[in-house]
């Protein structure tokens, strides 16, 4: 399906609010048809691809072979109408929506399989698409019908699901409807940890400024993501990392020991499947509880940084993080996940757009930690030992982290960046000037080119100007 571009001066973004169902079997009676339209389809289609490989294998010419059942979303939409009287009678009892949902699902599961095979999709290659089973996550998403937020701010209305009770108040995106300067475009009815929630995707009529109530603190700041800390700035704070997985790694054991000890879904000697007991799901859910809890310290602890950098600076320096190639390392690999270093980046390509600020992304070989923040001499070799960083050169002592936030800070103020919300990547003052990102897109054309020839004088004069600053 085409994407929808926001117009001009508008963008897309969520409001998510927890609900208080008074009848939750109608959500996991909509859950359950998107999950039964997936695998039925599947099905099919995997009945197909076995008879071309049992035809293939008898020496069948290929163009002789069953022809391949359609796998965009209109062709399975026009199939599933065709066969639901019979495979699925209830059909009447859900939202046409919750079929739609599990087709989606599909079509873009099938889509990215076969890019992967063709090569166009970047990564890892990807596996045919695997039936989901009845612990799978559970969600149903509406485009049409009856989608909006009650009068009274504290129910939603969902197409067949009619009023349900919301947990919080709605007023923030009821105001926004109400003054013309929102419109809901879908709604994602998802289940996290035993807990249901409504995500509203919204069309927001924005203005790109930066808030009263935000002092403007400077120019350019440089921000080095770490582990210890969450992040260093190059004004020298260092923002504390919660780690709230490692803070939960006790009640974590606590709880898979106490399920383990439960009748599960499998049986272990005698390799059978089995019926679970309601013990093991409650302990089940309370696993599921404090990882929903972790997730959720976690987001708060990188939104509350993210927005304050986005509002107070006009220029975000950061580094272009191969996450998944650093939890390579075993050693790193847990508190690397617990920390989410690359939850900034992402948060700051969208959140710059709507204050308008720039963010700058160093090019991934940038030696931000092994340059000299003063005379710019970078070291051979820095070991990730080295907490402090030592310059042979001109005698600098400083702390690694705040060395690297101050040479990603002078990195940029020698760099033409005057695009609000755009992301530029480069190495040193050639940085190929890129287009502002759309609307609904935070993020513009990355480019980069090599590192000019007189890069360290422009450091140098950048790195004075920061000290006089």
């Amino acid at each position: 399906m085409k994407r929808y571009e926001a117009p001009a001066g508008w963008t897309v973004q969520a409001y998510k609010f927890a609900l208080d169902p008074a009848d939750e079997q109608s959500l996991r009676r909509h859950a359950g048809a998107a999950r039964f339209a997936f695998n039925h389809m599947l099905g099919r289609l995997s009945a197909v691809k076995a008879q071309r490989l049992a035809e293939a294998s008898y020496g069948v010419a290929e163009a002789d072979l069953t022809p391949w059942q359609g796998w965009s979303l209109p062709d399975l939409r026009r199939t599933w109408n065709h066969v639901k009287p019979w495979v699925a009678p209830w059909w009447q009892e859900c939202s046409k929506e919750a079929f739609n949902t599990g087709l989606d699902a599909l079509a873009r599961a099938l889509a990215n399989w076969a890019a992967s095979r063709s090569g166009k999709r970047k990564g890892r290659k990807m596996g045919w698409p695997r039936f989901k089973g009845k612990a799978a996550a559970r969600s149903v998403r509406f485009t049409t019908g009856a989608i909006r937020v009650d009068a009274d701010r504290r129910h939603v209305v969902l197409p067949r699901l009619g009023r349900i009770r919301t947990h919080e108040s709605t007023r923030k995106l009821a105001r926004r409807v109400e003054a013309g300067t929102a419109k809901i475009l879908s709604a994602t009815v998802t289940e996290t940890a035993g807990r249901w929630f409504c995500s509203f995707q919204v069309a927001v009529k924005r203005t790109i400024e930066r808030p009263a109530h935000a002092p403007r603190l400077g120019r350019v700041i440089g921000v080095d993501a770490g582990i210890k800390h969450l992040a260093v700035l190059s004004t020298g704070e260092m923002v504390d990392n919660p780690a709230p997985f490692k803070a939960a790694l006790k009640r974590f054991g606590k709880a898979q020991r106490r399920a383990s000890r439960r009748i599960g879904p499998y049986d272990p000697a005698t390799h059978r499947k089995r019926t679970p007991s309601n013990r093991w799901k409650r302990a089940q859910t309370q696993a599921a509880r404090l990882h929903a809890t972790v997730a959720a310290v976690r987001a708060d602890a990188w939104h509350q940084l993210t927005t304050r950098l986005a509002q107070q600076y006009d220029t975000i320096a950061v580094e272009d993080l191969h996450v998944a190639g650093l939890k390579r390392n075993h050693r790193l690999a847990r508190a690397l996940s617990d920390a989410a270093p690359a939850t900034l980046r992402r948060q700051l390509q969208y959140k710059t757009g709507w204050y308008g600020s720039v963010l700058h992304v160093a090019d991934r070989w940038y030696p931000s930690s092994k340059s000299c923040s003063q005379c710019q001499t970078v070291k051979p070799k820095l070991s990730l030992s080295e907490r402090t960083f030592h310059c042979d050169a001109c005698g600098l002592s400083l702390d690694r982290d705040v060395n690297a936030a101050r040479n990603l800070a002078a990195l940029v103020r020698h760099v033409d960046l005057e695009l609000p919300g755009d992301v530029k990547t480069g190495r040193g003052a050639c940085v190929r000037p890129v287009s502002p990102a759309p609307a609904g897109r935070a993020a513009g054309v990355e480019a980069s080119r090599p590192l000019a020839a007189n890069a360290v004088r422009q450091r140098a004069a950048a790195d004075h100007e920061l000290s006089n600053a």
